[in-house]
């Protein structure tokens, strides 16, 4: 398994993100256009929240609430679980699996954001892993 430094770098490091002052509605596009699922909330390069599609429908759609007046800050998620490049694929989905998340962001000891982790992107690596290990065994029991 790599580490989710590794899988950042490999996918290109876009820092996809809204800001606090966004509406939900402005937020919502961006999902739509990035085909994600979630999105971190930044402000001045610094992480201040995660804002997600559940976030949208528990604190917007099922509240009856306005997607184009409501500012992503009022709703996002402000407690954000968050890992460093070196945590590996293992790691990311126990801490997923615990705290019933689907995002991490990835940041660096001196707060640098690099990115956002997912856990398809978890899934993929796991998967491509053990299409390795299995290529690798063939190839032995050929040999």
């Amino acid at each position: 398994m790599k580490p989710v430094g590794e899988l950042l770098r490999q996918r290109g490091g876009t820092l996809w993100h809204a800001r606090p002052d966004d509406t939900v509605f402005e937020t919502l596009q961006l999902l739509a256009r990035y085909e994600v699922g979630a999105l971190m909330v930044m402000d001045g390069g610094r992480i201040v929240g995660v804002f997600s599609e559940r976030d949208y429908t528990r604190k917007i759609a099922l509240q009856g609430r306005s997607s184009k007046e409501t500012k992503v800050s009022e709703i996002m998620t402000r407690d954000v679980l968050y890992v460093g490049p070196a945590t590996g694929t293992n790691q990311c989905l126990k801490l997923m699996s615990d705290k019933k998340i689907r995002h991490l962001p990835v940041i660096e000891k001196d707060g640098t954001v690099m990115g956002m982790i997912s856990i398809r992107d978890i899934m993929d690596d796991i998967i491509s892993d053990h299409e390795e290990t299995i290529a690798h065994l063939e190839n032995y029991i050929r040999s």
